[in-house]
């Protein structure tokens, strides 16, 4: 039975998992996010056993079954340190960041002693309680302008802003820690996540709000005009193109990865997307196509710093790990989005008195 948004919904387990030898005792940091409780959910059902970490500042509790979840930010080395002994931790999933683009560059030393200092004593406590396999959470927000698309994970690091350099300092230093302490990483740069999770109940809730999917279907909810930057992109449409990957095919992703190194394999990056991109407008019509309804909405200046085009080249994930984007339609993601929010606003309106 599907959960109502905001709820947890107990997974139904695989009765027989593929690769049952590979299943362990993994934490999640930042598992009351919006991808992050997504995973959750899919290692789960899985037949994994999972610990969430969260500090509850961005994530919202209701997104995590009580019995899992440990309230706790990651400066909090020691704590860290005896959670992962005491639960017998085998492998990190890391979330746990601030993602704002442009919150980062109003606050950017934020940013860095949130996701690269909150990383290192994530780090920290892994090697002093002996955990050394991760998944790491990275962004396409590494390559900034990107020199060519589709885009391959040999292109150079390039970011623009201070987002995506505190996500590529945090590779960095996994991949020293890789070639000098034994912590074997997969490092995930990903695309645009969109959609929700319809089983779980679970999707996007984000405050504030930045991305363009919620925001063009709260503008339906709200009937407040949103505004889309830029319609003089060098584009078919004029407007800037992404690749816009399901929140539940990227979950998926952090599945194959974090089995790949159970089963000790080498550290490695892969791109997360399905390889298609879509214009904002493209998106747009998909919302008014798949509600029936008009998404009010104007057009502004051009952001700074938004590329034209970002789609990635996931070949090596899909040859290395066999991971395959399932839930790529783009009506599909929208209807996903669409049927959470409605659901979850049907639920925020019965907890008004009278």
């Amino acid at each position: 039975m599907d959960g109502l948004p905001g709820t947890y919904s107990e997974p139904q387990r695989a009765s027989r998992p593929l690769h049952s030898n590979c299943l362990a005792k993994i934490l999640v940091t930042g598992g009351a996010g919006y991808i992050g409780s997504i995973t959750r959910y899919f290692l789960e059902k899985r037949g994994h056993s999972v610990i969430v970490v969260d500090n509850l500042l961005r994530g919202h509790r209701e997104m995590v079954p009580e019995k899992i979840l440990r309230v706790t930010d990651l400066r909090e080395t020691d704590k860290l340190e005896r959670l992962m002994k005491d639960e017998q931790i085998e492998a990190v999933v890391h979330f746990a960041a601030y993602i704002a683009v442009g919150e980062s560059t109003q606050i950017p030393e934020q940013y860095f002693l949130n996701n690269v200092g909150g990383s290192l004593s994530l780090f920290d406590a892994m090697l002093r309680a002996g955990v050394k396999r991760i998944v790491f959470s990275s962004t396409a927000a590494a390559y900034g302008i990107p020199e060519r698309v589709p885009i391959t994970e040999d292109q150079p690091y390039a970011p623009i802003n201070p987002y995506g350099d505190s996500k590529v300092m945090t590779e960095k230093i996994l991949e020293w820690l890789d070639r000098y302490r034994g912590m074997r990483s997969i490092r995930l740069r990903y695309f645009n996540a969109c959609g929700a999770e319809p089983e779980a109940g679970l999707g996007e809730l984000h405050d504030p709000e930045t991305h363009l999917l919620p925001l063009l279907i709260r503008a339906i909810q709200t009937g407040r005009p949103m505004t889309l930057f830029g319609d003089d992109y060098p584009t078919p449409d004029g407007t800037c193109i992404r690749d816009y990957i399901h929140v539940s095919d990227l979950a998926e992703a952090h599945i194959f990865a974090v089995e790949h190194l159970l089963r000790d394999r080498a550290s490695d990056v892969f791109n997360v997307g399905t390889g298609a991109g879509h214009s904002v407008k493209e998106m747009l019509a998909a919302v008014e196509r798949v509600t029936g309804q008009r998404v009010p909405h104007t057009i502004g200046p051009r952001r700074e710093g938004d590329p034209p085009s970002l789609v990635a080249d996931s070949q090596k994930l899909q040859n290395t790990l066999g991971w395959k984007p399932k839930r790529d339609d783009l009506d599909r993601i929208v209807a996903d989005s669409w049927r959470f929010a409605q659901a979850y606003a049907e639920r925020q309106a019965d907890k008004i008195p009278g």
